[in-house]
């Protein structure tokens, strides 16, 4: 099992800038120039939601510093405007300006056309997709419970 468990984690890895690499071609295929793969997919997380930025941390998406540094950049560029909560000044929510919902609409065809052409393969029902899923969010699951209690 370690074997396939070594591979699993080099797979999801190698996935994951696969598909930032992906994110890029599109953006450079739409002439979309001035924001990077990292940055496109978070303003994707954030979809039209008007939301806190220490939700996106806490939801596991982003570091506190990454997300921050790619918030500041995304305002001075026009994807995002930010307010500070009237409740709490700490606080700051942000909220797709329509630049940004260009760049995510962009984004949801680029999924569509990619989750049919990967359906049209035939190598995986939705039923094994979910299974997948399920196996996945079981280690994400092992791998927050080995950060807050320091084991696997």
């Amino acid at each position: 099992m370690k074997k396939e468990y070594l591979e699993l984690t080099r797979l999801i890895e190698r996935l994951h800038r696969r598909f930032l690499d992906v994110l890029r071609a599109e953006l450079n295929r739409v002439g979309s120039k001035d924001i990077n793969a990292v940055q496109a997919l978070l303003l994707a997380n954030i979809g039209e939601e008007e939301i806190v930025i220490r939700d996106l941390v806490e939801r596991g998406y982003y570091q506190g510093s990454n997300v921050s540094y790619n918030i500041k950049k995304l305002v001075e560029m026009g994807y995002l405007e930010q307010e500070r909560s009237p409740h709490d000044r700490r606080s700051v929510r942000i909220r797709l300006t329509d630049k940004a919902m260009q760049v995510v609409k962009c984004i949801r065809e680029l999924e569509e056309r990619n989750a049919s052409e990967f359906s049209g393969k035939g190598s995986m029902s939705a039923e094994d997709i979910q299974k997948l899923c399920q196996s996945l969010r079981l280690l994400e699951g092992t791998w927050a419970e080995s950060i807050r209690y320091g084991e696997l």
